[in-house]
Formats: structure tokens, C-alpha cells, sequence
């Protein structure tokens, strides 16, 4: 059975879970799916621990076991956002093409809206073809914030 807690961060309130090996999804709510425990473990706080420090702008990669649960190409999708450096964007075209599948472009778009481990799997830095901010869970404002996060400029 998966472990659950609910977080403040600058962002508002998020619930981690972990599975007693990896982190298994970050959830913008303040409400613990029924079937998760409550109980806030050492993984967890390293989870909640490494997410602030990205949001203060100290940490650009994150060093955490993940195991995101989807099918066999919504994990290679997620495994390419993954490789998506900080502080830069690629589009859905350029995904499809990182897993060798060109015309998936939609498809790309679906597996990067069910991400279940958002922030951490960066799916904040696909934008569409054009330049445009497109969906995201937390909404288009939080991803505006986590971009402009990891702007150069944003350093300190």
C-alpha cells in the first residue's frame, strides 16, 4: 500500500505518495487519495525536501527513485521529459521524435497530461510548436511560474 502526505509549498498544497521504493505520484490537492496511508516517511520528506529547494532555485535536477504507473509509452514519454535539461522547453514534435515516433504528437500530449509525478518529470517544459503555453494540471499560471523559475535570468 502506497504512503501519503499533503504539503504547503509556495505552489499551495500538494500530496506526495510513495510505494516504500519510489516516489509514485505529487498531486496538486490538499485530499490523500482514499487508498494511500497517511504516514509521512523518510522518502517523502526527501521528495518535499528536494521540491523546495527547486522552488527556491538551488536545485536543478532531482535525485529521487520515481515509478510512475502508465503504459509502455506514457513511461517513454515520461522518461524523455526527464531529459529535457532545466531551463529549457522542446515541444510535443520534438518528444515524438526523441521516442522514435514522429507522428505521435498527440499522442505525446495525452501521455504528458496524465504524468502523475508532475514538477519532478518536467512536463512543464513542453509548449506547443509554436512557442504557445499549452495545458497543464496545475494550470497555465503554474506553468508559466515554473518556466520563468528557470529562466536564466531567475539565477542567483
Amino acid at each position: 500500500m502506497e504512503n501519503g502526505f499533503c504539503y504547503q509549498t509556495q505552489l499551495g498544497k500538494i500530496v506526495l505518495t510513495e510505494n516504500g521504493s519510489a516516489i509514485t505520484r505529487l498531486i496538486f490537492s490538499e485530499v490523500l487519495p482514499e487508498e494511500v496511508n497517511c504516514r509521512e516517511t523518510p522518502l517523502l520528506k526527501k521528495a518535499v525536501q528536494e521540491l523546495q529547494e527547486y522552488l527556491a532555485g538551488t536545485r536543478q535536477r532531482f535525485d529521487l527513485p520515481l515509478q510512475p504507473e502508465g503504459t509502455d509509452f506514457q513511461q517513454q514519454v515520461w522518461k524523455a521529459l526527464q531529459d529535457i535539461p532545466y531551463g529549457a522547453v522542446c515541444s510535443y514534435q520534438d518528444i515524438a521524435r526523441t521516442i522514435g515516433n514522429e507522428k505521435a504528437c498527440r499522442a505525446v500530449g495525452g501521455a504528458n497530461n496524465k504524468n502523475p509525478i508532475s514538477i519532478i518529470i518536467p512536463c512543464h517544459r513542453v509548449i506547443g510548436a509554436n512557442g504557445s503555453l499549452v495545458g497543464y494540471g496545475g494550470g497555465l499560471q503554474l506553468k508559466r511560474k515554473l518556466l520563468d523559475l528557470e529562466k536564466p535570468d531567475q539565477q542567483s
